[in-house]
């Protein structure tokens, strides 16, 4: 599936694409305890989306990287799409 066709609220999603960046992770207090989280600049060459890491899944990429997102689900966040894998998703270095 391509970044231009994903909307909010699709589940169980694939998509293929670039890292094209990583922001710093920031420390945030979540009803589970306190944790990090990183926004991850997913791109394909239909557009880009922002891919939410929590955790130890932040060291798992690095900009330039290719991966396969699987599993994922769509929401939107403060207007914009933002992709999530949750607890049945996973990432894939290619």
């Amino acid at each position: 599936m391509k970044i231009k066709e994903l909307n909010a609220g699709m589940n169980d999603v694939s998509v293929k694409a670039k890292v094209a960046g990583i922001s710093q992770p920031r420390a945030v207090q979540t009803k589970y305890g306190p944790n990090t989280v990183a926004d991850v600049t997913l791109e394909d060459e239909s557009g880009k989306i922002t891919l939410t890491l929590w955790g130890k899944q932040i060291s798992s990429l690095k900009q330039g990287d290719k991966v396969e997102v699987k599993g994922a689900y769509v929401k939107e966040w403060n207007g914009e799409l933002q992709i999530g894998v949750g607890k049945t998703g996973e990432i894939n270095v290619l």
